[in-house]
């Protein structure tokens, strides 16, 4: 691997971390609950953060691992975009929006988890950052990283 795409690659690393530091802190410390969808979106950095660092450890299979972030971020991109999509008031509400980890209970507990349940809305956004919901954001983020993984594996082993 190249200087320069090393370089890159340490960039999203951080970058990563940053945005999934971020998302936590914006969760536990100031309290904003995120909806099923905000914490869907963190995967790919998660991805990211695992999966970059096992390339710089093993130094094996590089472009094959660098493809599959690639793929998350683009599964990020579209994530994000219906996110937008639905507080913007363009997509409904999915199934995912109103899941809740509700596993084998019985119609009682059923009910009084519905009853005390704090379940999120994706139409609602309880965050801003210079006027712009996180699911904003995220959609431009996750559309340049994609280019950039795109860029980093297009011209992967080239000046070495």
């Amino acid at each position: 691997m190249n200087l320069s795409n090393k370089t890159i690659l340490n960039g999203i690393l951080v970058f990563s971390i940053l945005s999934l530091s971020i998302a936590y802190f914006i969760q536990y410390i100031l309290g904003h609950q995120p909806c099923n969808l905000c914490i869907i979106e963190r995967i790919p950095y998660l991805i990211a953060v695992i999966l970059i660092s096992m390339v710089f450890m093993i130094n094996k299979y590089e472009q094959a691992i660098l493809s599959v972030v690639l793929l998350f971020f683009i599964f990020g991109t579209i994530v994000s975009f219906y996110h937008f999509g639905i507080e913007q008031g363009f997509f409904n509400e999915s199934l995912v929006c109103e899941l809740n980890n509700s596993k084998n209970l019985n119609s009682n507990e059923l009910l009084n988890q519905l009853k005390n349940s704090n379940i999120v809305s994706c139409k609602e956004v309880t965050f801003r950052f210079l006027g712009f919901s996180l699911a904003t954001i995220n959609t431009i983020i996750s559309v340049i990283l994609s280019g950039i993984m795109f860029k980093v594996i297009k011209h992967y082993g080239q000046n070495k």
